[in-house]
């Protein structure tokens, strides 16, 4: 080959690859959109515990446990702390801890202690932003935890004994207008109760409960329940779900079944939310329910039979009385996902697998991409999928908001004991952020920074919250909206709801810098008395959530500590009673 031939053989590879390299501009697009479908951070690869139940309280810190009948975890109990429990099925002298608390702002956590099994329970935060967690497994199935939001080395958790009337195992806690928690359900448990009592002890009989259970595979464990504006609960069980008034302990109406016939509830674990109630319009409240397993699928597993799971999606209007289940696909079939409300009024749907039920060793092919869901978009624009975490969630894992709008993961156990070795998904003792899209650099110039806001907000009454921008504002795009941390385990968030406050305008203070007048919620019933995060949301993008609390003038502080005090007339050796259903 001649000298000008390798020359000219020379010059078309050069061009072929520089054709196939991409541009600064095309990695800075590519980049770009990577940022813009989120982004995923190790904050901590081991805490020692796997994060199966997680609560944001009020100083910021996260409260997570998962249970003491796992063996010995990761890290130690301080100051050489044991438990030394007879009845434990693993080990009866434990010198593990159990739980830990995680300080967001350090990113740094510390043990706490427990001494009974909280495996598959269930809590609520009370008004003053104390964590109520109730139930769990064996020694620990009637007992009521406490931990309050609280600093220092000798902040941990209160254990009551025998606190509860039934035995809560796989029940839901909801937080009530008046202050008070209602506990609903459970393993065998076809009845619901209030924490604290305060007359008598008793149970209350709830058929529908018994009516939902599929045999052995039960598969309504868990129910999804909210409470509505009216003051009623929603509570979802299986396929079905009903609007129960707990004063009159009284069904009021029975909703049509969700179509397809399918279990959505535990062990064919879904997740459901109720979607943001906006006080600036006429008062709507519509439920979704997302994933879930066929009614086979938990049998099956016995068996190495992994059925694809559920990918519809339902939601309905409770407040209409001609609501009906309007369904949707999501891109992927889910299993265990977890949904989180973003700021912006989003819902992420994160975690779970697209094969198999919950349950030890039941599920297969993780579910490792985000999804957002966008609820005002039109019906085929509402799902956009994220990237993709390195980490498998599945059994076990948990995903809750953060101050700053990062969403908190954890979690992924899968068996019986803590197992890291020659098994397919490893038990999971890292902790992770997601970055939701609003988060990218290049939506910082439309963020908004909280400069100065009461932080007691009072029912129906006006208030101010005064933020800057990096921009001129853009009219008419500003919201306040507040969201109250959700009890995450199970794929479902206990409690978690959002509401956007009516506001009235945003106003000029000086150069970038607004006050925006708005008002407290309405009712008890749109938003209990409690700790919220609020946001300023500017065209679709949240500042950082400041905490405020909701008082009610008639009943605050006062009412939270009589209820505290309840707990110390109760006699535990009274038997309980249980109350049939009207």
């Amino acid at each position: 080959m001649d000298k000008d031939n390798i020359i000219f053989l020379f010059l078309l590879v050069l061009i072929f690859f520089t054709l196939q390299l991409p541009s600064a501009s095309e990695m800075l697009v590519s980049g770009n959109r990577r940022r813009l479908q989120g982004e995923w951070r190790l904050l901590q690869k081991s805490i020692g515990i796997s994060a199966v139940h997680m609560q944001l309280l009020s100083n910021n810190k996260v409260v997570i446990f998962d249970t003491t009948d796992f063996g010995r975890s990761n890290l130690s109990l301080p100051g050489g702390h044991c438990r030394y429990v007879p009845s434990d099925l693993v080990s009866r002298e434990d010198c593990s801890a159990h739980s830990v608390l995680y300080d967001i702002g350090s990113n740094t956590f510390r043990a706490l202690m427990l001494q009974t099994d909280p495996w598959c329970s269930s809590g609520a935060v009370l008004s003053d932003g104390t964590l109520v967690q109730t139930g769990g497994f064996n020694d620990g199935d009637r007992v009521v935890r406490t931990l309050a939001p609280c600093t220092g080395e000798n902040c941990d958790w209160v254990e009551h004994n025998r606190t509860l009337i039934q035995r809560r195992w796989y029940s839901t806690n909801h937080i009530l207008p008046d202050a008070r928690i209602i506990v609903v359900g459970g393993r065998r448990q076809h009845n619901y109760e209030f924490y604290p009592k305060i007359s008598g002890l008793s149970a209350f009989r709830l058929k529908f409960l018994s009516d939902t259970r599929d045999g052995d595979h039960e598969n309504n464990l868990y129910p999804f329940v909210f409470l509505l504006p009216d003051g009623n609960l929603f509570i979802f069980a299986n396929t079905r779900a009903i609007i129960l008034d707990y004063k009159r302990n009284k069904v009021v109406r029975k909703l049509p079944s969700i179509p397809g016939g399918e279990p959505r509830n535990y062990p064919s674990t879904g997740s459901a939310v109720l979607l943001p109630i906006d006080e600036n319009r006429p008062m709507e409240s519509e439920i979704m329910v997302c994933g879930g397993a066929p009614r086979r699928a938990f049998g099956l597993t016995a068996h190495g039979v992994y059925m694809n799971a559920l990918s519809s999606c339902g939601r309905i209007i409770i407040s209409s009385h001609r609501g009906r289940w309007k369904m949707e696909t999501m891109p992927t079939p889910r299993v265990m996902s977890d949904m989180v409300i973003l700021p912006n009024g989003d819902i992420l749907i994160i975690n779970g697998a697209a094969m198999g039920t919950a349950g030890w060793e039941n599920a297969r092919q993780p579910v490792t991409t985000p999804v957002i869901y966008r609820p005002n978009r039109k019906q085929n624009n509402r799902f956009s999928v994220m990237e993709a975490s390195p980490r498998p969630r599945v059994y076990h894992s948990t995903a809750i908001l953060m101050t700053d709008g990062r969403v908190l993961i954890g979690g992924s156990s899968t068996h019986k004991y803590y197992n890291f070795n020659d098994v397919e998904f490893p038990t999971d003792l890292s902790l992770e952020a997601f970055y939701p899209p609003y988060l990218a650099p290049e939506y910082e110039h439309l963020k908004p920074t909280i400069l100065s806001i009461d932080e007691i907000l009072i029912y129906k009454k006006p208030f101010s919250v005064t933020f800057t921008l990096p921009r001129p504002l853009s009219t008419g795009t500003v919201s306040v909206k507040i969201i109250a941390p959700s009890f995450t385990t199970h794929s479902f968030s206990m409690n978690q709801r959002m509401v956007v406050l009516k506001g009235v305008a945003a106003v000029t203070a000086s150069s970038n810098t607004y006050t925006f007048t708005a008002y407290g919620p309405s009712t008890t019933e749109i938003a209990p008395p409690g700790y919220y995060l609020l946001f300023v949301v500017h065209a679709d993008i949240p500042s950082s959530g400041i905490w405020v609390q909701i008082q009610d003038q008639k009943c605050c502080r006062t009412c939270v500590g009589s209820f505290k005090n309840s707990l110390l007339l109760e006699d535990p050796t009274r038997s309980p009673r249980v109350l049939d259903f009207v």
